[in-house]
């Protein structure tokens, strides 16, 4: 994971940005809330990690197929038409 395009937060950008947070959702919260985040995480890399294998195995061969036989059907030219009436 490339994170430099991130601005340097250790220093006292952090610490507000934690001060903003802490004031916002309370102490309480924060335990929830950073539980919370790294499910969200942990679900995110799975799926990833799903879709990428799924991308990259190789195709499950295909089971044969059976051919029916074919019926072979004479025409006998002699026989009589069945729609033809006798009279």
């Amino acid at each position: 994971m490339n994170i430099a395009f991130l601005p340097n937060l250790a220093g006292p950008d952090g610490i507000m940005i934690l001060i903003i947070i802490l004031l916002l959702f309370g102490a309480k919260k924060l335990p929830e809330l950073a539980k919370g985040m790294g499910q969200a995480v942990r679900e995110f890399s799975k799926a990833k990690d799903e879709v990428h294998n799924e991308i990259t195995r190789a195709p499950a061969p295909e089971p044969p197929k059976l051919e029916e036989p074919k019926a072979e059907v004479a025409h006998d030219p002699q026989a009589h038409d069945s729609h033809t009436t006798v009279i």
